[in-house]
């Protein structure tokens, strides 16, 4: 008798495992694609971007890659800022 609700305790437990996995496996899934469309849209926007930022440095003395770094890496902050309030309220 004792054997048999071990067993069915087991089955309950796997299955509970593996559902558990599943949505793990799910979310990964989904943060890859999420994080290659991502990806993809940093490769569209980095040429418009460095062009922008090529014309602002150039009415400026300092010239170069530091300052084009520089625009970018605030414009990116502000984005992972605005991007992280956005979906932390909704959780």
């Amino acid at each position: 008798m004792k054997n048999k609700k071990n067993k069915k305790q087991n089955a309950k437990t796997v299955k509970k495992s593996v559902k558990k996995l599943n949505v793990e496996l799910k979310k990964s899934i989904v943060t890859a694609i999420v994080a290659a469309f991502g990806f993809l849209m940093t490769l569209a926007w980095r040429d418009v971007i460095v062009e922008a930022v090529e014309k602002i440095t150039a009415l400026t003395p300092l010239h170069g890659k530091i300052i084009t770094a520089i625009i970018i890496t605030i414009i990116s902050v502000i984005g992972i800022l605005i991007i992280t309030k956005v979906f932390s309220a909704k959780e």
